[in-house]
Order: structure tokens, then sequence, then C-alpha cells
């Protein structure tokens, strides 16, 4: 990796959906994107499709199967999804202190929502603060001081009595932890499989669900009168099948229950999109799955139904605006994907970057 002090990028700065390509060429100086041909001076040239860096706004970088990683294992999962184009992740929960790549020039800038907090015995060993209701408000308050502007909590897992998804806490204990975040300047997030802990979490003021594979035709209206947001992972629950049969033996409800929210996974996205609300891309890495997914999940908004614009849209332009940040405009960091091709006629050139830059810096 060399720091170049001028790019020339020529090609197509591409647009967001309903919206006209920027301009067919760019200077990256200073790190930063200008429209305006700077003073006689050597260029490095770049050729291609251009893109804002990608967007995984369902990522976690710090966190494996089993808990908070090294330093050096963090490393790695931050470069696979940095050479896979995602520039930007919003780390949806991680055990891990990841605040060291914030130094790293070479590294995706990452948005952090703290570590998960979860009901007592209800998520996954090690990955998050497991507390009861009462403590929920004082844990949210202590996560959004410590995260970028977001917490995630964990809305429903397992109940092993019940052998079923269940949801994790009560409407009044879970309204008053998101009235203390948005407080705190911080919007909430919640892991939401199952069908029964949405009503509640979009009437308590939550702002996004991971994952929200429980959507109804009763549901959907109220993620738009609340303009509430998803992100669906479809990458992960893929995985369901799997899960499912592993599990069966000793939870068979449960099994079932994930068989049938896979099966209709596609419906329910193309439905909550259909219906108005917001969708976003995340991959949900660094749990069980592998990072550098992000263009398998922008393949996979598109088999939902989403348009094609829209499924490119939910990683790049929209996803950008949604976390604050800038995209292919004046005076912006230099945060750019290049492609042999337009990926608005085929979003499987995502898969095949030909140029990252970073920063303005070119890292692969």
């Amino acid at each position: 990796m060399a720091k170049q002090d001028v790019l020339h990028i020529r090609g197509r700065m591409l647009g967001g959906p309903g919206e006209a390509d920027v301009t067919d060429e760019l200077w990256v100086v200073g790190g930063r994107i200008t429209f305006t041909r700077p003073a006689a001076a050597a260029a490095t040239t770049l050729t291609g499709w251009v893109l804002p860096g990608l967007v995984d706004a369902h990522c976690h970088v710090g966190l494996d199967a089993h808990g908070a990683v090294d330093r050096d294992t963090a490393e790695r999962q931050a470069l696979t999804d940095r050479d896979a184009g995602t520039l930007l992740a919003r780390d949806a929960g991680s055990p891990s202190d990841t605040r060291w790549i914030d130094d790293r020039a070479d590294l995706p800038k990452i948005i952090r929502a703290g570590r998960h907090i979860a009901r007592t015995r209800r998520y996954i060993r090690n990955y998050a603060y497991e507390i009861e209701p009462g403590d929920l408000t004082a844990y949210v308050r202590q996560e959004a001081r410590r995260g970028d502007g977001w917490v995630k909590l964990v809305g429903d897992w397992i109940d092993r009595e019940a052998g079923d998804l269940a949801p994790c806490w009560p409407r009044d204990a879970v309204a008053e932890a998101i009235a203390a975040a948005h407080q705190e300047g911080a919007r909430v997030t919640a892991h939401c499989f199952a069908e029964d802990s949405l009503a509640d979490l979009v009437l308590a003021g939550i702002d996004c669900v991971e994952h929200a594979t429980g959507l109804t035709e009763e549901t959907i209206p109220l993620f738009v009168e609340h303009g509430v947001a998803i992100v669906p992972t479809l990458v992960n629950i893929a995985t369901f099948p799997r899960l499912a049969a592993g599990g069966e033996a000793r939870f068979p409800r449960w099994a079932d229950h994930l068989r049938r929210l896979h099966a209709r996974r596609h419906a329910t996205v193309r439905d909550a999109y259909d219906a108005g609300i917001a969708v976003y891309a995340g991959t949900d890495a660094g749990g069980g799955l592998a990072h550098g997914l992000i263009a398998a999940e922008v393949e996979e908004l598109v088999r939902a139904g989403l348009p094609v614009g829209a499924a490119l849209s939910a990683a790049t332009w929209d996803a950008r605006r949604w976390l604050g940040r800038e995209g292919l405009t004046e005076g912006a960091p230099a945060d750019l994907v290049l492609y042999d091709a337009d990926p608005r006629e085929d979003v499987r050139v995502l898969a095949a970057p030909r140029r990252i830059v970073l920063r303005g810096t070119i890292v692969a």
C-alpha cells in the first residue's frame, strides 16, 4: 500500500436510484474527493465503474463463534471485509475493544454498537452482557456512551422451557431503556428472529431491527408508521435449515419455527420493501459466518425481489446517508470501489472489485 498525492478517477461515478451519475471523472487530493481538476501535478489514473465504499450494516469485527478474538484475528476480519469492498461497517455488537482500528488508515471505518445486551442465559455464550429487565436501562446507557451512536439489544432468543423463540424483554422495560439511549444520543437496534417481540419493540421506540424474519402483514404497517428500518442479513438466514437440523432433537418446535421463517425469508423482505420499510445490507459476519460477504448479501436482496438499484443503494448511497457518512461528494473522504462493469446491470460484479481506494490510498 502506498500513498498517492493525486488520483485521477475516470469512468462512471454512479448515482443512486433515480439519480443521474455524478460525473465521468473526479480527483483525489489529500485523501479527499474533488470534482475540480487540480493544478498541474503528477497523478495516478484509475478507470472503471465507481461506487462509494460499500457498507456492511451488520458486521461483527472482533467476534467469532466463541466470543472475543485477539487483535490479529480482528485485523484479518477487517482486511477481508475491506478487500471485498466494505469500507464502512456498523459493528452490531462485539465484546472486543476494537478502538485501535480507528488509528489504522488501511482498515475500514467502524461504527460501533458496544456489546450485545441480552437476557440471562438467553443468548450465545461469551457474546453479551446477560442481565435482567431491572438492569436494562443502566446497561443501555453504558453501551450508548461506549458506542458510536448505536446500542444493540437481543430482542428474542430460544426460551428453553418453552422450547421455542420467545421475547426477552417486557415492553415497559425496553421502552424505558430505549428512551435512555435516545437521551444519550444513540439509536437502538435489536436482534429479532421471530414474530412476537416486534410490536413491543416498535411501540417502545426501537430504531432498527436486525434479521426481522418474523415480520407479518400485521407488523409491517407498524414498522412503516414508526419509521423502523430493517437489516435482513439474508446470507445468515440461509443457515437456518442447518441450525434447525442440529437442534431439532432437543427443541423440535424451535427447529420447525426456524424452517418456516427461512422458507418465507425472501417474501418477507420483499413485502417489507414494497410497503416502504427502509432495508439495508448487512451480513452478520463474525459470529459463525465468514467476513467479506457483502456482495453475496446484495445479490440475496435482489433474489428477494428488490430492484437492483435499491439493493445496491442498501449497501452504498442510502446506507451511508442512514449512518451519517458521505458518498461521492465534494470534499468527502475518498473511499470508493472501482469495477470492470456496471453493477446496476449485474450485481454479481460486486464480487470482483477492480480497485479499492480507502481515504485516498489504493489498498487493493
